[in-house]
């Protein structure tokens, strides 16, 4: 069945690279970018086709939001999967050093944006009778701590309460609710973020040449999950613990993967 599939932060990445897996197996794609420019690049990014359109969306705002919702229903009728991928991150200066817009900016990004498009798509799905509705989860879900990831990892922290939360609310109704992890992806927002503080970006990419995926990697499989998935609480998780470990006990060993190095190569070639 076709189905029509919202993604908020759709326009790169890796919300840009499910937008293109849901499209390749016939599905209606709704992408939100933070404005006019950024839809646009994504749809550019994607190519002709019928079945997609972009909106304009600050997930922080509500008019926003129901905008995204009305548009989406009226060219495609319904709604079907609505994934909260839009996200934000400070730089990895340490907490004192960091600037009161690019806190509150990831904050209102991450947790308060999932929340108040959860409570509106819910509602909307209600009366609509069927819908699901998934959070991306990201480094500190599972409390893990790193210096200067504290704000982000904090906002990750609360959205996987928020995830159980909402799901424990729904159980008893045509809603799913669900989380994706797509574990470390080679994505601006993952290199901004890291890059910030150049003494610990060498040690980092080393760590991350092992870990790290490629968004053409990881998404066909997070789109594939999505589409199957009909269990409310659902945890759809690409780099698992023992995946992890396998990698660090194995991968430096046997395989001498540069996915960091050559991600950064091609952007260079790409802006040059």
């Amino acid at each position: 069945m076709k189905k029509t599939v919202v993604i908020t932060g759709g326009t790169r990445g890796i919300g840009l690279g499910m937008a293109k897996e849901f499209l390749s197996r016939g599905h209606n794609v709704v992408i939100t970018g933070t404005s006019e420019e950024s839809v646009a690049r994504g749809l550019r990014d994607i190519g002709e086709n019928s079945d997609v359109i972009g909106v304009p969306c600050l997930v922080e705002n509500t008019d926003s939001i129901e905008k995204v919702w009305d548009k989406a229903i009226e060219r495609f009728s319904t709604v079907d999967v609505w994934i909260n991928n839009a996200g934000a991150a400070t730089s990895r200066n340490g907490l004192e050093e960091l600037s009161y817009d690019e806190i509150t900016r990831t904050i209102d990004t991450n947790l308060t944006g999932t929340i108040l498009a959860t409570r509106i798509v819910s509602s909307r799905m209600l009366k609509q009778g069927s819908g699901q509705i998934y959070m991306f989860e990201g480094f500190g879900s599972n409390g893990q701590l790193q210096k200067g990831i504290s704000v982000y990892g904090s906002t990750k922290r609360a959205l996987r309460y928020f995830t159980a939360a909402a799901a424990n609310e729904f159980k008893d109704t045509p809603i799913v609710i669900g989380s994706i992890s797509p574990g470390i992806v080679t994505t601006d927002l993952l290199l901004r973020s890291s890059k910030s503080s150049e003494k610990d970006w060498e040690k980092a990419k080393k760590v991350l040449n092992v870990l790290a995926d490629r968004a053409e990697i990881v998404t066909p499989w997070l789109v594939d999950e999505v589409l199957k998935n009909n269990k409310n609480g659902a945890k759809i998780a690409w780099l698992t613990t023992i995946k992890v470990l396998g990698r660090l006990i194995f991968g430096r060993l046997f395989c001498k993967k540069q996915v960091i190095d050559d991600w950064e190569r091609e952007q260079a070639e790409n802006h040059s």
